[in-house]
């Protein structure tokens, strides 16, 4: 035997503080440059980019969950040899940092129009300065392994080139155009709202039946819009309704405003829904837009940018619309042309996200649109042929659902912060797209298109853009297209489908990732939804600040299953801290007493040893194809048991054993520094701060960032040996559940006796079970006062213990009258099944036997425990 190796453990404080240490190892990495990605280097490409934060604020749990998922991808690629990048960036999010500064601005007294474009525009950098900077504090937090060097925003001068050629491209090719169009209109705003800023809610209102026309010539219509009838330019009935047969192609009086509107008949029209005759107000309701399209009726808008009533020509032009509501409806009821009210009336209505959350105004508006046809089934054939995966795949139809069923996209926006469109207007009419290379239009009468564009726009360039298109760039060459877009399935149509569109199109089919790897929504621990006015949002930075960053990812990634909402709740990170530190105690052990990966593996390993070094190799094997599968919660679940229950429960405790063994300690120093270096490697994906520390600490390596992948680790299952453990594992487990039904001190020893021990192959772990379960070796004169059997796969072992003054009778009868019971039931089944003659002569002549087989057995139990109850003392 070797000298012992002296303790390591004085670079390891006693607990782990990571509070202490977490900042400090993230700045050594980022000086080493191990997140700097090298377009140069023969290594394979592994690229993802981020899903760009909004400068909105500060990042929440949902942030910390996808960061996690992502940087364990990065991580594990990292250490398998792959040049990784992981770009960074944030989304100037224009319609929602738009509205805070806007928010910030009132509360000074003031608003961007008084300050003018300009000073607006700088106002919002400057926001964009404080709250980027916080985000990039929080990412450092998180531990994200991202490439700073290439840190991107959808507003720097790479990315407005993108757009610029994006747009110019688009619109040469006829993809982009400018029309009057159906939008969401926010008043408050004064801008046209995308689909994912607007929110349905259910609300009271009140549906009011209105009488347009006289006599034969009259139709009840029902709105819940009352205002909204100053701009009906038609009624609308079912071609086969024969109640308006009559009436179709002739004129009827609109009240109020005085002017005669058609009655159509349009297919659209439900006859079976109250009248079976609905208004149509084609400026301002998406469907009457339709049907004002199909029979081409006049489309005048009733309302300005801030959804005041305009151009009527009545006493209510210059009425905000929820006054003129009121005002439309008294003055309606005064010609008794209203004719029922249904209040409360419960309907869904649009309200935006943003601001002061009001309803939204479908508004026909002059707009940029983009032509999405084509793009859209690019998007849809990349995945139906197999290009780009999308995982889950279940999720698959949710993403033809979209891409097959897409509108024309709205881009244009009316506020300052943002890519403004590139359109010139010319004094005679003239319109010139400028592109990035291209100067724009000059002289007397040329203007800048006003409006900006959609955040998404940018957005979809991100996969591209940040590599540098459109101009040849080594890292567009090197790593585009991406490996992986981790995002979560809520985002599916906004973002992900317009990175397909843009990166198909202008990368001339090439797709911008090869896999779509969605996630679900961070919720609390009841399954709810996370929202401030619930109360149950979380602040990540809390929970890291209390518990660590490992433990805040370890929980989130032991939560996260594909495409499936993750609840969480504080226990989850209490958890995963309790773990971290089991780990740490557990390597502080191995190096106290020596234990070294470069100490050579035992050519005669133990039963321990090779059952330890066989589980770990199929954990590894397991988190292999479990993340190839993005499958984070099984594989915390799967290195959570191995570490916890396996390491930690039972090889460290028979390591203690061995350990005291000459014949075995140094086999056993090298097997627990091979799995505990193995391990810290295999977790340092989801806790790289705690395993940096004891992989070092461990190995005397540089950085376990940089160290490879675990591959050919552990041993091939032998499995006499695991059988031979699991039977170990058993038997101490049942002498340990007895000492405690019977409440004998887990501090106190007893004399024992075990039977059987070598006929059952367990001979040789005689000294771990007596240390185990504290067991002495039996006196001269021996007598038990307590027996316990316990079946094995290698044979029944008898446990004859002394517990004299210890054991509880009362206990013991009662849990030999359990164990009595159920061998007369199992005695009772057998000669049942063989007191049947049909069933002995027809049964496979095998199942006959090992029905025989228990009957001996259960008359076996019997006998020995009838026997045991009636030597048991009478109190």
């Amino acid at each position: 035997m070797t000298d012992t190796l002296p303790p390591r453990t004085a670079d390891l404080p006693a607990q782990w503080n990571p509070g202490e240490v977490e900042a400090g190892l993230y700045e050594r990495w980022g000086e080493a440059g191990y997140f700097t990605a090298d377009p140069s280097s023969d290594k394979p490409p592994f690229c993802i980019v981020i899903p760009p934060p909004n400068v909105t604020s500060s990042l929440h749990i949902g942030h910390a969950f996808e960061h996690t998922l992502i940087d364990v991808l990065v991580r594990r690629r990292r250490m398998q040899g792959y040049e990784t990048l992981w770009l960074p960036g944030m989304d100037h999010a224009s319609i929602a940092v738009h509205a805070l500064v806007e928010r910030a601005l009132a509360a000074e007294g003031t608003d961007r129009r008084a300050l003018g474009r300009e000073a607006f525009v700088e106002r919002t950098w400057e926001w964009k300065a404080e709250y980027g900077g916080k985000i990039l504090e929080q990412m450092r937090r998180f531990g994200d392994s991202v490439d700073w060097s290439r840190e991107r925003f959808t507003m720097d001068e790479r990315s407005n080139r993108a757009v610029l050629a994006m747009f110019k491209r688009l619109y040469d090719d006829g993809l982009i155009y400018r029309a009057e169009r159906m939008v969401n209109w926010s008043p408050e705003l004064r801008s046209v709202l995308s689909d994912i800023e607007v929110e349905h809610r259910e609300v009271e209102g009140e549906l009011v039946s209105l009488l347009y026309g006289n006599g034969d010539e009259s139709v009840i219509v029902a709105t819940t819009r009352v205002e909204t009838m100053l701009g009906d330019t038609a009624v609308a009935v079912h071609p086969d309704d024969e109640r308006y047969t009559h009436l179709v192609g002739r004129e009827i009086a609109l009240p109020l405003v005085g002017r005669m509107i058609k009655v159509v008949a349009d297919e659209h029209v439900d006859p079976s829904f109250g009248t079976g005759a609905v208004k149509v107000t084609p400026a301002h309701d998406p469907n009457d837009f339709e049907i004002g399209r199909r029979h081409d009726l006049p489309m005048p808008s009733i309302m300005d940018e801030t959804g005041k009533i305009t151009g009527t020509g009545t006493e209510f032009d210059g009425m905000d619309r929820f006054e003129a509501r009121v005002k439309v409806r008294e003055a309606l009821a005064a010609q008794g042309r209203i004719v029922a009210e249904k209040r409360p009336y419960v309907h869904s209505v649009g309200h935006s996200s943003r601001g002061k959350q009001e309803p939204i105004e479908p508004r026909l508006s002059l707009q940029w649109f983009v032509d999405v046809g084509p793009l859209a089934k690019a998007a849809g054939d990349a995945v139906r042929s197999g290009q780009v995966a999308v995982h889950p795949k279940e999720l698959e139809p949710r993403w033809f659902g979209w891409v097959d069923n897409m509108h024309d996209w709205c881009i244009s926006r009316q506020l300052w912060w943002g890519h403004r469109i590139p359109v010139w207007y010319g004094p005679n009419g003239e319109v010139v797209c400028v592109g990035p290379d291209e100067e724009p239009p000059s002289g007397e009468g040329w203007h800048q298109d006003e409006d900006v564009l959609d955040t998404w726009f940018s957005s979809g360039l991100w996969p591209f853009s940040t590599l540098g298109w459109p101009d040849k760039t080594p890292d567009l060459d090197r790593f585009y297209p991406t490996s992986v877009l981790v995002t979560g399935y809520d985002i599916l149509f906004f973002w992900v489908a317009r990175m397909m569109m843009f990166g198909l199109y202008a990368m001339d089919g090439v797709q911008p990732f090869d896999t779509i790897a969605l996630h679900g929504m961070v919720r609390d621990q009841s399954g709810k939804k996370m929202s401030k006015s619930a109360g149950n949002t979380v602040d990540p930075v809390q929970w890291m600040d209390a518990y660590g960053t490992d433990a805040l990812r370890f929980a989130l990634a032991r939560v996260a299953n594909p495409g499936t909402d993750a609840p969480i709740g504080e226990d989850n990170v209490q958890s995963a801290r309790n773990f971290g530190n089991k780990l740490w105690n557990a390597t502080r052990f191995a190096l106290s007493k020596g234990a070294s990966p470069a100490l050579p593996l035992p050519a005669e390993p133990t039963d321990a040893d090779t059952w330890v070094l066989g589980r770990l190799r199929e954990v590894r094997e397991q988190v292999d194809a479990l993340l190839e599968d993005f499958q984070y919660a099984k594989t915390a679940e799967v290195l959570y048991h191995f570490t916890w229950d396996e390491l930690c429960d039972w090889y460290v405790e028979l390591a203690k054993v061995q350990l005291n063994d000459e014949a075995t300690a140094d086999g056993t120093r090298a097997v627990l520094g091979h799995v505990l270096d193995a391990l810290l490697r295999l977790l340092h994906p989801v806790m790289p701060f705690l395993t940096e520390s004891l992989w070092k600490a461990l190995t005397g390596g540089e950085s376990v960032v940089i160290a490879p992948w675990p591959t050919e680790v552990g041993a091939p299952t032998m499995t006499a040996a695991a059988t031979r453990v699991e039977d170990l594992q058993k038997l101490i487990t049942e002498v340990r559940r007895f000492r405690t039904e019977q409440r004998v001190p887990d501090s106190r020893r007893v004399a024992a006796r075990l039977v059987g021990l070598d006929e059952a192959g367990l001979g040789g772990h005689r000294a771990a079970v007596a240390a185990l379960v504290r067991l002495d070796a039996p006196a001269e004169g021996f007598t038990p006062t307590a027996t316990l059997e316990v079946a094995l796969a290698g044979g029944s072992v008898h446990v004859e213990l002394d517990t004299s003054g210890a054991i509880d009778v009362a206990a013991e009868r009662a849990r030999l009258g359990r164990d009595l019971a159920a061998a007369e039931k199992e005695l009772g089944q057998a000669d049942k099944k063989l007191g049947n003659p049909k069933f002995v002569e027809k049964a496979p002549a095998e199942v006959v036997d090992g029905i025989r087989a228990r009957q001996e057995t259960a008359l076996a139990d019997i006998e020995r425990i009838t026997a045991r109850l009636a030597a048991l003392p009478s109190s």
